[in-house]
């Protein structure tokens, strides 16, 4: 196995320059990436320049082209924006300008460029690289560079990433800054819903999305929205009547607000624009209620980034410089990409080319093939709105016989509600009665079961923790009152939320299948915990709201040391072994060092990080992060590295200790972990449907076989069902963690980024892919 892997000490970037720019709109996350270029670029050991104004400053040169240090990106990484500037830059569109731009590069030595924007940035990048050497050419004929400069210089590498806060660009599930504008729409919309409760209102939210209604469309499905209006999907004519009487049918069911969406550039089906105040004036004028209009404008681009931003852009910077090192002078321009958790590499023209694909179907009126062109991702969304929203009436429900019930197990989760309002609202839909169950097994055992209808879950997406009530308590230790309250209550099937308690729950209850009849059942879990520690998933619901959480701390934290000057901050995180929350936490503040279960350490690597830390204080830096795990080790507490440090540190650096504990589960859940609750739970609703039509015989339904019982979720590219009895065999059940856990690939980038030589294995970046390949693999992305 060892001699098909690659290893980044085999790439070297000794000779090479790198330029990096951002351009176009800004986006939060963009200095999270420049900062890994620099510092992977530094690592390589290449120069990395920073062009600053994006192509303006690469056409004006002079002190807009620096050299970048590795002290230069510190205190980036929490900066919304771009710190290194971005213009909208003419003389780039002329052959003048790029023929100055050319010269300007030649001089530096740079010939690998990582371009940072959107669609028209990249497409101009391309551009450039196709004339590069006719460029060179006149250079040489007017006697500006020598002929040899151009033979040395005579290939451009592109790499680009996207940033642009809309997700317009096809051939990424996400592009950077995406996640923190949702992030800025949700806080907006969660305290708008407290005064539209207060006062009964309607309330019309205009977003960013002048052609793409990413950003809408997400952020209804994540607040629960009762209407959205986006470009790619124009309703039918005659939607003010349907919209109207949808509103009106809510406020008869008891809820006093109402949140419509508006994404800028919605039309209708004939082109006419959508604006905010035309629907504020139509539900004024069809329901009389009281409506105000808010438009969020450039709000959505400010602020701190997500750490999901951070994360996805710095591993997207690394895989930036990975590209350019392994260019050659044929490699096409590539633009690194995210397809379901895993960074990919596409050829950027495809994807431009898809993208403008979107739009000209938009244009001729071909919504639904704009829909399919987006992506995977933007269309389950879609679906997954579609099913939740458009609540058809009682008479069109089709009808099953089938009861289920849905149960959250564990500690409590951030995005639990958003997965059980789904579940509910798609069983009511596909004709089930929905029972929920209050407080886990336990509950479940005393039958604290209810049903539940439409309106009982209206509200629960923005909510944190279990409105449910959860409890770590197994079903084996109440098997006979459960099986009773199974009987009792004819469920038919059964989806259970949560973490490593609720894995162990369903390999209970399948073992009980042999004396107890009542669970032979179709089962389903969706993992929700903090943690992320349960096999068969790559991500957990209620992580992403943690990371959050930890980085916010984090970011508090640095600002405290920076002020002080000389100061180590050792936080210990949740996770009980799994060290999932210490390492990405790690790597989206910009940590020294992340202390692990899984990856033992012992006094001599304490000593080396207390070194690292000394050198550290000697430059302009003067501070560092330190995160722990709980559990990483028995007899290296976190009283126990604070004292070591504290001593080893004097009269260099003094230290300070914070646990962070239970705020970590608390708070409203992220956007991403209220879409994924809810993507999920439609899913795995879908399933048992379809398993309980599958499993019907005879006027019962009789459940026995292994894919009966299954745990949903996301694997690399794709949501996939995989039976828990499987699962079985890739867990340590003494620690609570899968064997093998995807993001200790992370690790390594986050030494690299804080100055470590490491190794790390690069033969999983990405080979070149084609779009419409990964299109119509990608079956599943969320």
């Amino acid at each position: 196995m060892q001699d098909t892997k690659k290893f980044i000490e085999n790439l070297s970037g000794a000779g090479k320059s790198i330029g990096v720019l951002t351009s176009g709109g800004d986006a939060q996350g963009m200095n999270a990436a420049v900062r890994a270029v620099v510092r992977m670029g530094i690592y390589v050991g290449a120069k990395v320049f920073f062009i600053h104004e994006g192509y303006q400053g690469m056409v004006d040169g002079g002190d807009n082209i620096k050299e970048a240090s590795w002290e230069s990106v510190s205190s980036m990484l929490q900066v919304g924006g771009t710190v290194i500037g971005s213009a909208r830059c003419k003389d780039f569109r002329t052959h003048e300008g790029r023929l100055r731009a050319a010269l300007n590069l030649v001089q530096r030595g740079i010939t690998n460029l990582c371009v940072i924007g959107g669609d028209g940035s990249l497409t101009g990048a391309n551009l450039f690289r196709e004339e590069w050497s006719g460029l060179l050419d006149e250079l040489v004929q007017s006697g500006q560079i020598s002929e040899e400069a151009a033979q040395t210089h005579s290939a451009l590498h592109i790499v680009g990433m996207v940033g642009s806060i809309d997700n317009d660009f096809c051939g990424t599930d996400m592009t950077i800054g995406t996640d923190s504008a949702l992030h800025r729409i949700i806080e907006v919309v969660d305290a708008i819903m407290t005064t539209a409760q207060s006062h009964q209102r309607t309330f019309v939210l205009e977003v960013m999305g002048r052609h793409c209604g990413y950003l809408a469309l997400v952020s209804a499905l994540a607040c629960g929205a009762d209407w959205v209006l986006i470009p790619e999907m124009p309703p039918k004519d005659g939607w003010e009547k349907q919209m109207c009487h949808k509103l009106s049918e809510s406020r008869l069911r008891g809820s006093r607000l109402n949140i419509i969406i508006v994404a800028e550039g919605a039309t209708d089906r004939h082109g006419n624009p959508i604006s905010s105040n035309a629907v504020k004036d139509l539900v004024v004028r069809c329901l009389g209620f009281d409506t105000r209009v808010t438009i969020l404008g450039h709000v959505q681009r400010g602020g701190t980034p997500s750490a999901f931003d951070r994360i996805l852009a710095s591993r997207m910077g690394v895989e930036a410089v990975l590209a350019l090192l392994e260019a050659s002078p044929g490699t096409p321009a590539c633009v690194v990409s995210l397809c379901g958790n895993q960074a990919v590499r596409l050829p950027l023209m495809e994807c431009v080319q898809m993208t403008q694909e979107v739009q000209k179907a938009m244009d001729e009126k071909r919504f639904e093939e704009a829909v399919k062109l987006r992506g995977r991702s933007f269309e389950n969304n879609l679906n997954t709105y579609k099913l939740l929203s458009h609540r058809k009436m009682n008479a069109e429900l089709p009808r099953s016989s089938f009861n289920v019930a849905v149960l959250n197990v564990g500690a409590p989760a951030a995005g639990m509600n958003a997965a059980v309002r789904s579940a509910v609202r798609v069983g009511i839909t596909e004709g089930h009665t929905v029972f929920a169950v209050s407080d886990g097994f336990e509950g479940f055992s005393k039958g604290q079961i209810k049903e539940f209808k439409w309106g009982d879950v209206g509200g629960w997406t923005g909510q944190g923790g279990s409105l449910l009530g959860t409890k770590r308590t197994l079903p084996a230790k109440h098997i006979d009152k459960i099986a009773e309250q199974m009987r009792i209550h004819n469920i038919n099937a059964l989806l259970v939320i949560g973490g490593f308690e609720a894995f162990e729950s369903l390999l209970q209850l399948v073992d009980a299948r042999s004396r107890y009849e009542e669970f032979c059942v179709p089962m389903c879990m969706l993992p929700a915990t903090i943690s992320n520690n349960v096999s068969g998933t790559d991500l957990s619901i209620g992580a992403d709201t943690s990371l959050n959480a930890i980085v916010e701390t984090c970011d508090r934290i640095k600002q405290s040391a920076s002020g002080t000057k000389r100061r180590v901050f050792i936080i210990e995180t949740m996770g009980g072994y799994c060290g999932y929350l210490a390492t990405v936490g790690g790597l989206a503040s910009g940590a020294d060092a992340a202390y692990i279960y899984e990856e033992p350490f012992d006094i001599r690597d304490l000593q080396s990080n207390v070194e690292h830390l000394t050198e550290k204080m000697k430059t302009s830096i003067q501070r560092g992060l330190v995160l722990r795990n709980e559990n990483s080790s028995e007899n290296y507490t976190t009283d126990f590295i604070y004292q070591l440090y504290s001593e080893e540190g004097k009269g260099v650096f003094d230290c300070r200790k914070n646990v962070l504990g239970h705020m970590q589960q608390g708070g409203a859940p992220s956007p991403f972990d209220r879409n994924f609750g809810t993507k999920i739970a439609a899913k795995a609703m879908q399933w048992i449907s379809k398993k309980l039509k599958e499993f019907y015989r005879e006027g019962r339904v009789f459940a026995n076989t292994e894919d009966s019982a299954c745990l949903l979720g996301m694997r690399r590219r794709a949501l996939v069902f995989q039976p828990v009895i499987q699962l079985k065999d890739e867990t340590d059940f003494v620690h609570r963690i899968p064997k093998e856990q995807w993001w200790l690939r992370l690790r390594p980038l986050m030494k690299i980024l804080a100055k470590y030589k490491t190794s790390y294995d690069v033969s999983d970046s990405g080979q070149l892919e084609h779009i419409v390949r990964l299109r119509a693999k990608d079956n599943s992305a969320i």
